[in-house]
């Protein structure tokens, strides 16, 4: 086993990983391949869900060429992968890049390219449910966008906005991968949740793992393995990783039954909810009324079904102006604190 990790070394472009998987693939066909260097090979392939990739595309790539055997340059075998621990010669890197070059440059350059990507997306309040080939299951909720690309060699979503609930079948040789900016999600089978909004991601784990990695962010330098009731909140700065129990995840996830599920949630936060789900907003006019705490259930498109709470339970001034509904203080409410 090796203790490295990504944040060890500079991080390789994606062209020298593409060709350090040729190397390797054209020193397993040798004959003098050994369990150590299968060891190597497997230490090389953990490091980084980018190397596994890789790896499998020129495999693929090289089985249905029948290994390009005729078109393999000499010196290519002659290059063995960089010893594990080593960082990898600047040499190495530029002959590598060249040689997978030309072993690869007879089936054009699309192997290299990600599949193409189909796009969901749902309005503001819409909600669906999308089934890859292999049962994986993707829930998008409230104004959620979402690209797809599944191919023999992986499965990758982009989470361009919004929130989406992943059920992922679990298949090592095809890895499961979102990504979200510059952060990546990788299933290590999984069921778990993702909410992107600007400047923040949040990832919540309900049952498995998954690994969750960031490019070139100061608040995260290395690779972090969540399990389940793990919530992990990324920002530009911040780093955080929270336990929440089982109980608190459903909660979180009752859009899935397109309820809201609140216990002692403030009124603010309860409004700040259902505007993410309607275009019909909610506006509390009075810091006061903000603070006042709600527990219930209650659709999640009924923005009117809250208003009611608030007048009725809470003796709540409703009033409709301007595409919104305000909530204020009564009258009766003023004239009684004045008295006060």
């Amino acid at each position: 086993m090796s203790d490295r990790t990504a944040a060890d070394y500079p991080q390789p472009r994606a062209s020298e990983i593409k060709a350090l998987a040729a190397a390797w693939l054209e020193r397993k066909d040798s004959s003098d391949w050994t369990d150590g260097d299968q060891s190597e090979l497997d230490v090389w392939l953990s490091e980084s869900t980018a190397n596994l990739i890789a790896y499998r595309r020129v495999s693929h790539v090289w089985d249905r060429t029948e290994r390009l055997a005729a078109l393999r340059p000499p010196a290519l075998s002659r290059m063995a992968p960089p010893e594990s621990g080593k960082k990898k010669p600047l040499l190495f890197r530029a002959l590598m890049g060249v040689a997978a070059a030309a072993l690869l440059g007879v089936t054009g350059t699309s192997i290299w390219q990600s599949p193409e990507a189909q796009t969901y997306t749902t309005a503001v309040g819409g909600r669906d449910i999308l089934t890859l080939p292999d049962g994986s299951r993707i829930e998008l909720t409230t104004d959620t966008s979402v690209r797809v690309a599944d191919s023999t060699e992986g499965r990758k979503v982009w989470l361009d906005r919004g929130e989406a609930y992943f059920q992922v079948v679990h298949d090592a040789s095809r890895p499961f991968v979102v990504i979200a900016g510059k952060r990546r999600v990788t299933d290590i089978g999984t069921k778990f949740v993702m909410r992107r909004e600007p400047g923040k991601l949040q990832v919540a784990v309900v049952d498995g793992k998954v690994r969750f990695e960031s490019d070139g962010d100061k608040a995260q330098t290395r690779p972090a393995v969540l399990g389940a009731g793990d919530t992990a909140i990324a920002t530009a700065n911040t780093f955080v990783v929270e336990r929440k129990s089982k109980a608190e995840l459903t909660k979180e996830l009752s859009w899935r039954q397109g309820v809201f599920v609140f216990k002692r949630t403030t009124l603010e936060d309860a409004a700040r909810q259902y505007n993410r789900y309607n275009r019909l907003k909610i506006t509390i006019a009075d810091p006061e009324i903000a603070r006042l705490t709600l527990s219930g259930t209650l659709p999640t498109n009924d923005v009117e079904a809250f208003a009611n709470v608030a007048r009725n339970f809470f003796s709540l001034d409703v009033k409709r102006r301007d595409g919104e509904i305000v909530l204020s203080r009564s009258m009766r409410q003023s004239r009684s604190e004045q008295r006060n």
